[in-house]
């Protein structure tokens, strides 16, 4: 009861520290990830872990502040890495990452193996910074965590605009004469900040996940960036505090011989559980969303494809109020006798055919809806053979496939062209007709 009311002094440090992290990294890889940049975090959380070996080689003593100069200060050299390999070679960003990656890794390896040999090697806690430490933090990490937090926000509250031109049309803003090159670093080293501050809860391995899951989950709710980024925010402070309660809370695993679950891991997980509903129950972006939409519009296709069939079987025999036969919509189109079926149940739940007999009729709003549809099948027909240059009896299937995306502007729009051309000619129910068509 005391973890669940954060009455324990440990569990709200950890748990405040990781929600300040997550607040910072989610906003931070916002950009990063709409600039294209979402795995330099994890060169950089990488390229770190010889800056923190590095620091303590050097210092010989463990002290967070000189760790994360040390990470900071070996990840601006990779990021500098990877600008210089991407403007002086023909090293594709990719191969670059993992040049650069691999190689600040192995170094990071082999420094971390010497530190680990020296007599006090082992009580420097390098370990820590490969999988992360959160459930270790003290009130000194956590300020740590809270200055980087806040000055990556304020920095990234006042460049907003010129962070937001820099992801989306760098090249107008170099050709206006903005600093576009200096807003990448600055932007580049506010994500290098946020990934080395974040090195002792979550590890170089996980960091790079922590900047990017809150920012593509949020992006399956908004088209804004203003937006995505106080979402990918929340969603990485809500994870991350999550995450970070939930390795307090739970039970350890049957036969562990830790104390809990470990934090890092807990915080990424939570994130990715986020990933999961935003990429299933999206309203516009999500799974389920789209899988409703395709289903409504391959019903929709059914159903006028049958309406047209019906008032085309009219329309053959001369007699637009009888009754077509489901044989003869069969040979008309290459349906099969369930999709038949399928559309003449919705059709007739929809009030626009009724069955007479052993045969298909159309109501008064089935007519109507009937005639807009073959008019937007052949106004497309014609409009190819006049401006494509297709012979008449080749535009069916073109036409077929179109027609049911055509809006009443684009009609209007066809209308006035085939008209000003005098290639729109008119039957008796001011439908047009398409070379031999009735």
């Amino acid at each position: 009861m005391r973890l669940l009311t954060l009455q324990d002094e440990n569990t709200r440090l950890v748990v405040l520290g990781s929600a300040l992290l997550g607040l910072s990294a989610g906003v931070v890889g916002s950009f990063a990830v709409l600039r294209r940049r979402a795995l330099v975090g994890d060169a950089v959380a990488h390229a770190a872990l010889p800056g923190v070996c590095a620091a303590w080689l050097v210092f010989g003593e463990r002290s967070l502040p000189l760790f994360l100069a040390g990470g900071l200060l070996f990840g601006l050299l990779a990021v500098v890495c990877l600008a210089f390999l991407r403007a002086q070679t023909r090293i594709k960003d990719d191969a670059a990452m993992a040049v650069v990656l691999g190689s600040f890794f192995g170094l990071g390896i082999v420094l971390s193996r010497v530190a680990q040999n020296r007599p006090s090697g082992a009580l420097a806690g390098l370990d820590g910074f490969l999988f992360g430490k959160a459930a270790s933090m003290v009130r000194q990490d956590v300020e740590m965590i809270a200055l980087v937090s806040g000055a990556s926000l304020v920095l990234v509250a006042v460049l907003f605009k010129e962070f937001q031109l820099v992801c989306f049309d760098r090249a107008f803003g170099g050709a206006q004469g903005w600093p576009v090159g200096w807003l990448d670093l600055g932007l580049m080293s506010v994500l290098v900040c946020c990934t080395v501050v974040g090195l002792p809860a979550v590890g170089v391995v996980l960091m790079a996940a922590l900047l990017v899951i809150p920012a593509v989950t949020a992006r399956f709710w908004t088209d804004r960036l203003g937006v995505m980024v106080v979402l990918a925010g929340v969603i990485g402070a809500v994870a991350s505090a999550t995450g970070a309660g939930l390795s307090a809370v739970l039970p350890p695993p049957p036969g562990s011989l830790s104390r809990g679950w470990p934090t890092g891991p807990m915080i990424v997980l939570s994130a990715t559980a986020a990933f999961g509903v935003s990429m299933l129950a999206a309203p516009r972006r999500g799974i389920v969303a789209e899988w409703l939409r395709r289903r409504a519009l391959v019903r929709r296709i059914a159903q006028q494809h049958l309406l047209r069939g019906v008032f085309e079987c009219q329309e053959a025999g001369r007699d637009l109020g009888r009754a077509v036969s489901e044989r003869e919509l069969l040979s008309a189109r290459s349906w099969g006798e369930g999709e038949l079926a399928a559309a003449v149940r919705v059709a007739v739940g929809r009030d626009l055919v009724t069955r007479e007999g052993d045969g298909l009729k159309l109501t008064p709003t089935g007519v109507e809806e009937a005639s807009r549809v073959v008019r937007a099948h052949r106004l497309w027909a014609l409009y190819l053979v006049d401006q494509a240059g297709i012979a008449s009896d080749h535009v069916d299937r073109d036409a077929d496939e179109i027609e049911h995306v055509l809006d009443a502007a684009v009609i209007r729009g066809l209308e006035e062209r085939l008209l000003a051309t005098g290639k729109l000619p008119a039957s008796g129910r001011g439908l047009p007709v398409v070379g031999g068509e009735a």
